[in-house]
């Protein structure tokens, strides 16, 4: 089966110029709506109301494409958004490499995951290859904490099970990532002028200070991580700051360890907060002292895949195929595959191929695309 590699770079590039921060994936919606009404008048196009949840200016999209090879539909997910700065994107290509011009990041997460799709699908119909009844499921919002995935309603989908393509490396399956909690607090003390009447005041961002000394963070152990990612007070140099937030995170593959480590979190900062005792010289009201508001929330639950699950399975097959080995890996960082597996669906996440994402360093080789091209072609056109 031919894949046209410089049909494959030219959509990519194409959608890359496109701007759709989180939130604002209406232009690329649209481009991808009236591209499969195009050329797939087979396909069923589908929004949900998702919007209404999200907060972003596009819907969800459920893409039905029937199949003429017996078997379970699959489906294949990619998100639409992409983290700032990503407004203006200048597409650079040196040989079969993209990367942005260096002042925005290029968007291959996941636009890259978007083009093989398209390309798989396009060779795909050339070929007349019979194939799977598959889904395309493409997410609003997946960058700012799974928005679109979290709201999707599941019923659009005719598949139980298939992959995320949205991940680094080649000839890679996701079949683990983290569950993550989503913690901040606000420390409210007492606001003073900070050189008339210190004495009167209780410096917020002082106390916040001593909490973050003595939390534990960045590597947990083998398969747990905590990160402040936010702190936020004040108003001014010549005030003595009466509130702060603070932002953090917690992961862990296991719900346990998440669990443990996300409450050594909240009693560290509420001992820090039970010790204060005034300066010497301190003029402050009776009763008065610090507070602590403290709040914790699930921002997505593990993804863990057992290797004898089917949706393993089929790729393993695909690749025997192609006469190539697959790596098994966990992985860091949550995705859509974390919703949608924990919902019941099994979702492993194929790597792409795409390299220093969320930066302006971000590249992706069109060779590491074709690959990926090849085995989703491969994954649809096998049967079960």
């Amino acid at each position: 089966m031919n894949i046209n590699c410089e049909r494959l770079a030219q959509v990519f590039t194409a959608m890359c110029t496109i701007d759709s921060p989180s939130g604002k994936e209406a232009k690329l919606a649209r481009f991808l709506k009236d591209l499969f009404a195009q050329e797939f008048p087979e396909a069923d196009i589908i929004e949900d109301d998702s919007a209404n949840t999200t907060g972003s200016d596009s819907n969800n999209l459920v893409i039905h494409f029937p199949g003429n090879l017996s078997g379970e539909p699959i489906f294949f997910n990619c998100h639409l958004d992409t983290v700032e700065p990503s407004r203006g994107v200048a597409v650079v290509r040196e040989g079969t490499r993209f990367s942005s011009a260096g002042e925005t990041i290029l968007g291959g997460d996941d636009k890259a995951g978007i083009a093989i799709l398209i390309e798989s699908i396009r060779a795909i119909k050339e070929a007349g290859t019979p194939h799977l009844p598959f889904d395309l499921v493409f997410t609003t919002c997946e960058e700012i904490g799974l928005r679109g995935a979290k709201a999707l309603d599941l019923s659009l989908l005719r598949a139980k099970e298939g992959y995320a393509l949205d991940s680094s490396g080649v000839d890679l399956l996701i079949i683990g990532a983290p569950a993550a909690n989503h913690f901040h607090f606000t420390i409210t003390g007492a606001a003073a002028h900070a050189g008339l009447h210190p004495e009167r005041g209780i410096n917020a961002i002082q106390l916040a200070a001593r909490c973050l000394a003595d939390l534990p963070l960045g590597r947990l152990d083998e398969e747990s991580t905590a990160n402040i990612g936010r702190i936020t007070g004040g108003t001014a140099t010549n005030i003595i700051p009466e509130n702060v937030l603070v932002e953090g995170e917690v992961r862990s593959h296991s719900p346990e360890k998440l669990t443990t480590f996300s409450q050594q979190i909240k009693d560290t900062v509420q001992a820090t907060i039970d010790s204060w005792t005034p300066n010497s010289g301190a003029q402050l009201g009776a009763g008065v002292r610090p507070r602590l508001d403290f709040h914790l929330t699930q921002e997505y639950p593990a993804m863990h895949i057992d290797r004898n699950a089917s949706v393993l399975q089929r790729v393993g097959k695909a690749a025997a195929h192609l006469q190539r080995e697959i790596r098994y890996e966990r992985a860091g960082g949550g995705s859509d595959a974390n919703i949608f597996t924990g919902k019941g669906l099994q979702t492993a996440i194929i790597g792409i191929g795409m390299d220093h994402v969320h930066s302006t360093e971000e590249s992706i080789d069109l060779c590491d695309m074709e690959r990926t091209t090849e085995l989703v072609i491969t994954i649809l056109t096998t049967q079960n």
